[in-house]
């Protein structure tokens, strides 16, 4: 193979990973601080123009707060996308900001990505986290922890939830009410496993098909807050 198709190879690979982000995707951002301070924020992905640039929304100046000065040309930035469509598919690449717009409305000019990564979750692939949620046993909502997460299923932490693990529930609906600007999400799931731990109990939960759009929605949003 000559090093020309294999340059054509690679640009056509770039430009199908960023192609599967559509206009209006909702997109996280990287911004990091001189002094090494990191933080993430929410934007939308407008478009791109091939070997050029890509263009996203500004974020919201209340929520970047001090970060907002930083978003500047020259800045290099982190920016990962939920695919439609996809389950536990995200794309992400890493670029620097070119310029920015102003009218007609707020927009980042990034450069033209030299790569663009595509990730795959499979089922069995679990990501840790620590997200506060209710789950409804015997008809009463305990509170609880999304200790991992995955296509198929996730694991909780209760606190002080011995008197569970004798529960004969077989479903469950797991609740949370407020996630990184996510809300009154609701998944139904069945019982796998409840093992007595340390300071409370684990269970180990599988998703139900009905709840596949809720659980798609909830790994996307949770892999794009990750590092």
């Amino acid at each position: 193979m000559s090093v020309h198709s294999t340059k054509v190879d690679m640009a056509n690979r770039l430009n199908r990973n960023l192609g599967f982000l559509q206009a209006g995707a909702t997109v996280t951002i990287d911004v990091m601080t001189p002094a090494g301070q990191k933080s993430k924020f929410r934007t939308v992905f407008i478009g791109y123009l091939q070997k050029q640039y890509v263009l996203i929304q500004f974020p919201e100046a209340k929520k970047l707060g001090p970060f907002g000065q930083y978003l500047t040309q020259g800045v290099g930035i982190t920016v990962r996308g939920l695919i439609e469509g996809h389950e536990g598919a995200v794309v992400g690449f890493v670029s620097t900001i070119k310029q920015t717009i102003q009218i007609p409305s707020r927009l980042l000019v990034l450069e033209f990505p030299k790569s663009v990564s595509l990730q795959y979750l499979r089922s069995s692939k679990r990501i840790h986290t620590k997200i506060e949620a209710k789950v409804k046993f015997n008809n009463e909502y305990w509170k609880t922890v999304i200790t991992d997460i995955s296509i198929t299923g996730c694991q909780l932490f209760i606190s002080r939830g011995e008197k569970l693990a004798s529960s004969t529930d077989k479903y469950v609906e797991v609740v949370i009410e407020d996630f990184e600007g996510m809300s009154n999400l609701k998944m139904m799931a069945k019982v796998c496993s409840i093992k007595k731990i340390p300071d409370g109990i684990s269970i180990g939960l599988q998703f139900k098909d009905v709840s596949k759009k809720e659980v798609t929605k909830l790994l996307h949003h949770t892999i794009t807050l990750e590092d």
